[in-house]
């Protein structure tokens, strides 16, 4: 059966986007996770996925052409199906209604008055008031609320924050982009919704039908049970701080806290286990920390000195979103991509005296991973191949070089992209990654800052690691696995002296790379780091 895939709303201030590329046309066959088209929004240009297996039967506009959020993009079914229906229907509602007025009249008119035909009248997409859930990374399909910043009566100013949204990458704050009053919330904290599913109201009070919109978004079902759960959130919220314990940790272990409060204990020396949080689940505000006054707090002493030493212990942590793709995609990468490695050991003395000397002059401190990235930069110039990915029926090679380099979070792994790395200098390149690894544990990074990459690069050598192996990340062909610099002896003109020796790994699709072209590239980054005045040419 034909469906069809709308402009999805890709930023939460999007309302509508151009077709920057096609990459499908009518009567292509499409593949679930197959790209269909880059969308450019008002902040960036991204990668719409299929979610459908079939035959590419309508597009709705040209490249370069414009589409409201939720305008009809694409119809996907089986060759031959008749979708003149879903063509004529915007999002196929219309006709809905008057085949259940003729059928549900008779029986039950009152009923039928207040139903759906009443609410799918006005058009949701084109109001402001109403908050859908944003696709906050390329890969989201859905988001769970961490937490509101507002309750359902507060006022909310534009630019306020509204609630912080975790995403399969990372949890990022989402803003209010208009002033009013907070109407109707479609979650609870700790509750999942899909994008596009509706986040929330903002607008007058009184002025806006909240149960039409519910209504009209939900496809007409009861509105009284989410408007009764909206109201009780306050008087849920107060259980915490009538209480006299301090806040307890999440499932996950953490304390429940605002960024903002995170940010002022920090700075006042707080210790966030003896804050008591009003908010909601016992969250802790900034109002908890303004209102903070230092207790002894003796219960968590006393609660542990009663554990039984024999006890079996354990917890188990709710699998975040971020976890979630990462063993998503890397599963698929692992077992769909045969896996095939090539390590090697380069001598560093060259590159730790041209460190030294670089740091001297250069604006920002240079790391050597700044050099790696660098020699891969120019080597993937040399070798386009290993600057490949696979995409079923033909290889694409990438003309421009974007690596990502692998930064670690409390969540898991983020990859955001230094973009045309071979253009940039070796200041850039490290202003560039530290910008990034800040905004990473910052937890700031935009869908922008991790999308494109062509080659990936991960550095566990500050760990003391000497060497491992990488599972290579989609949709690149290649990721080196960079280890510590060691004190070896080497042999240097038929005597043993100290060296420092660098060993590294690369992970390659056989699928596009073979093994002696994963052999000559890093032979070349190995001369570039052997010699590190060739790449300052």
């Amino acid at each position: 059966m034909a469906e069809k895939i709308l402009m999805p709303r890709l930023s939460d201030t999007m309302t509508e986007g151009v077709i920057a590329a096609w990459h499908k046309k009518v009567g292509d066959s499409v593949k679930k996770g197959d790209l269909l088209a880059e969308i450019e929004t008002d902040k960036a240009t991204m990668e719409l996925e299929s979610y459908k297996d079939g035959t590419i039967l309508y597009l709705g506009a040209e490249k370069g052409g414009k589409l409201q959020v939720d305008d009809l993009l694409v119809i996907v079914g089986e060759p031959g199906e008749d979708i003149s229906a879903l063509i004529n229907g915007k999002s196929g509602d219309k006709p809905a209604p008057k085949e259940d007025k003729k059928e549900e009249a008779p029986a039950a008119p009152k009923e039928q008055a207040q139903a759906a035909p009443k609410a799918t009248s006005i058009d949701v997409s084109k109001m402001e008031e109403v908050v859908l859930m944003p696709r906050l990374s390329d890969t989201m399909t859905e988001g769970v609320i961490a937490s509101w910043a507002k309750n359902v009566g507060d006022d909310v100013k534009k630019g306020d924050l509204l609630a912080e949204i975790e995403t399969d990458k990372a949890t990022m704050e989402l803003e209010s982009y208009k002033s009013g009053k907070l109407l109707y919330q479609g979650a609870k904290a700790g509750e999942k919704i899909q994008v596009n599913d509706l986040l929330c109201i903002i607008g007058e009070e009184g002025k806006v039908n909240v149960d039409e919109i519910v209504a009209a978004v939900k496809g007409g079902g009861a509105t009284a049970a989410p408007k009764e759960e909206a109201k009780a959130q306050p008087q849920e919220t107060s259980t915490p701080a009538a209480s006299s314990a301090p806040a307890e940790a999440s499932t996950d272990g953490r304390i429940k806290a605002s960024p903002l409060a995170r940010k002022l204990a920090a700075e006042r020396g707080i210790d966030l286990s003896k804050v008591q949080g009003s908010g909601d689940n016992g969250r802790i505000v900034k109002a908890d920390i303004d209102n903070y006054v230092a207790t002894a707090a003796a219960a968590p002493a006393t609660q542990s000195a009663g554990t039984p030493a024999a006890q079996v212990a354990f917890e188990d942590k709710p699998v975040s979103q971020m976890r979630k793709v990462i063993a998503k995609r890397l599963s698929e990468s692992k077992f769909s991509a045969p896996h095939f490695y090539i390590t090697m050991s380069i001598d560093m003395d060259a590159a730790v005296a041209s460190r030294a000397k670089l740091n001297e002059t250069s604006p920002v401190k240079i790391s050597f991973n700044d050099l790696v990235i660098k020699a891969c930069a120019i080597a993937l110039k040399q070798h386009p191949v290993i600057n490949s990915s696979w995409l079923g029926d033909t290889i694409r090679v990438n003309k421009h070089v974007n690596i990502g380099v692998a930064v670690a979070v409390d969540e898991g792994l983020l990859v955001p992209v230094v973009r045309n790395a071979d253009t940039k200098s070796l200041s850039q390149i490290a202003a560039e990654v530290k910008e990034y690894a800040k905004k990473a544990k910052d937890k700031k990074l935009q869908p922008s800052d991790w999308e494109g990459n062509t080659f990936t690069i991960s550095n566990l050598g500050m760990f003391g690691v000497d060497e491992f192996t990488a599972i290579i990340n989609p949709p690149d062909a290649c990721i080196l696995a960079v280890g510590g610099i060691s004190q070896v002896p080497v042999v240097k003109n038929g005597t043993i002296v100290p060296g420092n020796v660098m060993k590294v790994t690369l992970s390659c699709d056989h699928r596009v790379v073979d093994g002696a072209s994963g052999a000559a590239f890093l032979q070349t980054v190995k001369s570039l780091l052997e010699e590190p005045l060739r790449m300052l040419v």
